[in-house]
Formats: C-alpha cells, structure tokens, sequence
C-alpha cells in the first residue's frame, strides 16, 4: 500500500519535484482551451478588458462609485477596479475547476506513478497565466495614462504569493471533497458569486459603514485586494504586520488541505 506523505515541506515539494510536468500539462490546457478559436490567446487579453468596460461603466457612470482619492476620472477608477477583477477572476477560475479536477482526471487516478497532488499546481498555473496576461494590460494602460509607476509594483509578487497559498490550499481540499461529494461544485458556484460582492473589488473597503467592516475584512481576498492596490496604483509599501499574519495564515491553509487531499486520494480510485 502507498503511503502518501503530508509534511510542512511537501507542499512546496509537490512543486519542485514535478514542475516539469506541472508546465508541460499546464501548456496542455491552455493549447486545449483556445485550440480552434478565431482570435486563440488573444481572447485572453479581450476578455478581461471587454468586462473592464462594462463594470466601470456601470459602477462609476450608473452608480457613480468612487475611490474615495477626491478624483472624479473615469480611468483612475478603472484601473483601480481591474487590479481588483484580476484577483478575483483568478480565484473564481481555481476555485471553479477545483470540484471536477480529480474527476476529469480520472485517467490518471489508477496510474500508480502518477502524482495527484499536482494538479492543482496545474489549475493554479493555467489561472496565473491568464490573471499574468491581465496584470500587462493593467500595466500598458497605467503606463499610457499615468506614466511610469513607482517602484512598489515590484512588490506585487511578494503580496500575491500567500494568495497563491491559501488557493492552493483551498483547491486541494475542495478537489479531494469534490470526488466523494458531488455537490460541491454547485456551493462553490454560489460561493464565488457570494465572495465577489463580499470583497471590495468595485468598491473601497472605507466607503463601508464601520460595523460591516470588519465582516469584509475576514474575507481572504480583502487584505490582497487592498495591498495590491496600494503597491500598484497608491505606491504605498506593504503593511508588514498584516503581510506577516496573512502569510502565515496562508501556509497553514495550504497545509491542511494539503493532509486532507493526502489523506483522502486513497479513495479516489474506488469511488471514480
């Protein structure tokens, strides 16, 4: 019988030994997901920017939402508002293909060589390269309007990576329960749609009454939200206190659904 090892380390471990395989398949989906399409990866650039326009448009000329800067620009609020969808959209994608990743897998589930665990890393990759191509839109439109950005947008990837953390985490788990439990995938639905509107992504978190405040700020998606917007766009630095609490936070998530998906694929087979 295998014995499937849930240490601290294996979590990265389950990256590091496999990232060959983690690209190759991650390069796989992608190609599959655009083969045959007129525009192919280009409607990985549309998509984002089309969506862009009909939020800003309905958020800040409809429903005149504002950042609270004093600036009443249309494009200052865009960009705000798509650094914001980008993260979301990235959690939406893993979150959403997570029930169904070991069962459209099931090819795999009998191959005793083959290691499971990373096809979440391979969800999370093919997420990441579309949210990527969306952080260069953002980026060539600031640059065009703004100009140059401060040099605190190289903190982004020390902001995002515990986000990846905590999906990762997230994912493992929701995919391992997703193989005995069917409906899972219908809650995360609503869940997503539920933490899209619990998040300030078309809003800032201070335009919220005090009393509610503290109920969006548990929500995991708030603290990178706001960072990234302050390191992008405000050039503010990082609050390193919350930084080092969401970090983490994050590894333990990571973690534990890392032991749960460990502790869980030996049913994976019977059940598929």
């Amino acid at each position: 019988m295998n014995t499937y090892h849930a240490y601290p380390l294996d979590v990265m471990r389950s990256l590091s030994d496999h990232w060959r395989l983690v690209l190759s398949l991650a390069k796989r989906d992608l190609s599959a997901r655009y083969r045959g399409s007129l525009f192919g990866f280009i409607w990985a650039f549309m998509t984002p920017v089309l969506m862009l326009i009909v939020y800003t448009f309905v958020f800040s000329v409809i429903f005149k939402a504002r950042w609270g800067t004093g600036s009443d620009s249309k494009t200052e609020f865009a960009l705000v508002l798509f650094i914001g969808l980008i993260l979301f959209n990235f959690f939406a994608e893993c979150l959403n293909q997570s029930p169904n990743l070991i069962i459209n897998n099931a090819n795999y589930v009998k191959k005793v060589v083959f290691p499971l665990e990373v096809l979440p890393w391979v969800n999370l990759t093919v997420s990441a390269v579309n949210a990527g191509i969306s952080f260069s839109v953002w980026l060539v439109a600031y640059v065009v309007f703004f100009g140059l950005p401060s040099l605190t947008v190289l903190l982004a990837p020390i902001v995002i990576l515990p986000f990846l953390l905590f999906v990762m985490g997230l994912s493992w788990f929701v995919s391992a329960v997703g193989v005995f439990v069917r409906d899972v995938a219908q809650f995360v639905t609503i869940l997503v749609a539920v933490t899209m509107f619990m998040s300030p992504i078309f809003y800032p978190l201070s335009a919220l009454p005090e009393e509610y405040r503290i109920f969006v700020s548990l929500n995991p998606l708030t603290l990178v939200v706001e960072q990234m917007r302050q390191v992008l766009f405000f050039g503010q630095a990082i609050n390193w206190f919350l930084y080092a609490v969401e970090l983490a936070g994050a590894l333990l998530i990571a973690w534990l659904g890392f032991i749960w998906f460990q502790k869980t694929r030996k049913g994976f087979a019977d059940v598929i």
